[in-house]
């Protein structure tokens, strides 16, 4: 944030350029490159440029496509001209010897106004703000790691090279510089610089410094800028790795063993969802981008490896919302001779870790809301927690799923009548109704942790009969702040119960798309609810089973919502670097 403050407090560098750009072309005089500015460059005449603009509050929140056409121009003949001169503006490397960091640390005990004449450093880093002085100019350079001042001194440098300092050099641009080390009158750790180099010159403007770079959708589409102009962008992406790397380090102190499994696969399977299609010209066939890792996850485990994981990414051709990008990152886990009480202990110990690794501490902040991460974790049935929330006890319809649709009629907030909604409208079972009550009713209201347990057989064709309660499954889902993070079953291991229940999925697949294609719905085509695509039975993951798979539990869990949560980011898109987006019209 420093590095912002400094960006936004220095002078107005895009708005002098353009006007300055501007009037070069109005009197078509040709653009010079040897400047006596102290920013990014502007045509000149003999005369001297008319100083900045002092409000810089009243400046534009963003450059316009002119403007940065213009900018881009007399950068382009900069890079002609340092050409000309025998300087490549675009270099191999540049060996350095500290990080911002490094010194700042290394430096901090120097007096006010004091100078280590003895300390030789190199850094690197992008140029984010400068200011001139006569025969001084500060810069502010920014690497991975912070940020420190420049202090360029016309009598440290030759004639030469403070020229090309002020001529050549714009915000933006990435610079190598050495030298010994002064902390300012002011207190400033700053490189004394000696000697430079352009390692890449910067063709187009930074946003406007004043108001940064607010245009959400933009950021999205152009996250460089975006990490470029919002530094605390990366922290982000700096967390969402060690999150990453907190969760193999837990899996390998478990013995498990990381596998890689098809992206591309002959049937989408492993999950109820919309696959992409592709197709493949040599092979001439239709392959679907896989939905989950689970069938060939489980097929190690028929293998012989008792512990496997993946971590990868999974696509569904759905919705996008806040929530839901087609493209996400999942931690897939399987381990034989368990069952799904050893997922709800596994699941604790990864999200407990990754928050220690990230805050240090169990509890964390989610958009105002003080979420506790302290174990054990709250477990409910999903019968009692729709009956607390409803008061209907779907367990008293036992097969009468028109009695339990009335009951869901009678709610409020389910829609009813011709405007129903389509997929309560096309629950073929008593369990289907539940499902969708809960999710209407429950699933916003689990704000701290909470096992979602034993769901309906008919929306669980993976999972495990219960051991205890006809009609349902050994299969949980983990909630946090109303978001589901992970689901889990005691693995299905009979591959004639496996069969029979793939099968009946495909029937209650095609009765969804029969009923939807009787009901007139404004619906989009791309939601969760459209069933218009084909599903088909993984034979080969059938037979796998009848070789024979030791008993299991396995559990998905979301890397994305889990970053969400530990980073205080609202969307998705947030947590995901380059996330889908509709096109710009």
């Amino acid at each position: 944030m420093e590095a912002l403050r400094a960006w936004r407090s220095s002078s107005n560098l895009v708005g002098f350029v353009a006007s300055r750009a501007a009037a070069a072309a109005s009197a078509a005089r040709p653009l010079r490159l040897r400047l006596r500015c102290c920013s990014a460059a502007a045509a000149t005449t003999n005369q001297k440029p008319p100083p900045p603009p002092q409000d810089r509050r009243r400046r534009s929140a963003s450059t316009s496509t002119s403007d940065r056409d213009s900018i881009r121009a007399i950068r382009l003949k900069k890079v002609e001209e340092l050409r000309g001169k025998g300087y490549e503006p675009y270099a191999y490397k540049w060996d350095r010897t500290h990080t911002t960091k490094e010194l700042q640390e290394e430096y901090t005990h120097l007096e006010n106004g004091e100078i280590c004449e003895e300390a030789a450093v190199s850094i690197a880093g992008r140029i984010v703000a400068r200011r001139a002085f006569g025969k001084l100019v500060f810069m502010t350079v920014r690497d991975d790691t912070g940020t420190i001042q420049l202090y360029c001194e016309k009598d440290s440098l030759t004639e030469d090279q403070f020229e090309q300092l002020k001529a050549f050099i714009d915000i933006g641009d990435i610079l190598g510089a050495s030298g010994s080390i002064k902390k300012t009158e002011k207190g400033e750790l700053s490189v004394y610089m000696k000697n430079f180099e352009i390692l890449t010159k910067s063709l187009l403007p930074l946003p406007d410094k004043y108001h940064g770079l607010t245009d959400v959708d933009k950021r999205y589409r152009q996250r460089y800028v975006d990490m470029i102009a919002n530094p605390e962008v990366a922290d982000v992406f700096r967390t969402r790795a060690k999150v990453v790397s907190e969760i193999r380090k837990t899996m390998e102190s478990f013995g498990f063993i990381e596998v890689e499994t098809p992206v591309l696969q002959g049937a989408a399977g492993g999950a109820e969802a919309r696959p992409f299609i592709t197709y493949h010209n040599s092979l001439q066939r239709d392959l679907y981008l896989r939905i989950a890792t689970e069938l060939h996850l489980k097929r190690m485990l028929v293998g012989g490896l008792e512990r496997v994981y993946e971590i990868g990414r999974i696509f569904r051709n759905e919705g996008i919302s806040t929530r839901h990008n087609p493209e996400f990152t999942t931690i897939e886990m399987y381990e034989a001779y368990s069952d799904y009480e050893s997922m709800m202990n596994m699941a604790e110990e990864i999200v407990t870790r990754c928050a220690m690794a990230t805050h240090g501490k169990l509890k964390v902040d989610y958009q105002g809301t003080e979420i506790s991460l302290e174990r054990p974790w709250r477990r409910e049935t999903m019968h009692s927690l729709v009956k607390e929330a409803t008061g209907i006890d779907f367990n008293s319809f036992g097969q009468d799923v028109e009695s339990a649709k009335s009951a869901a009629r009678a709610l409020p907030g389910i829609k009813v009548g011709s405007s129903e909604s389509t997929s309560l409208q096309s629950c073929s079972s008593v369990g289907h109704v539940l499902n969708e009550v809960f999710e209407t009713f429950v699933e916003s209201t689990l704000v701290h942790p909470t096992f979602v347990l034993d769901y309906p057989v008919e929306i669980s064709p993976l999972a495990k009969p219960h051991r205890s309660y006809a009609g349902l499954t050994e299969r949980f889902e983990l909630f946090i702040c109303g978001r589901e993070i992970g689901n889990a079953f005691s693995e299905l291991t009979d591959p004639i119960d496996q069969r029979s229940r793939f099968e009946n999925q495909i029937k209650q697949h095609n009765a969804k798309r029969a009923a939807r294609a009787k009901v007139e719905s404004t619906e989009d085509q791309g939601d969760e609810d459209d069933y218009s695509y084909e599903v088909c039975l993984d034979e080969d993951f059938l037979t796998s089973l009848e070789y024979g798979m030791p008993p299991a539990s396995g559990m998905g869990l979301g890397i994305d919502r889990l970053v969400m949560l530990l980073t205080n980011s609202a969307s998705i898109r947030d947590v995901i670097a380059f996330p889908v987006l509709k096109i710009q019209q």
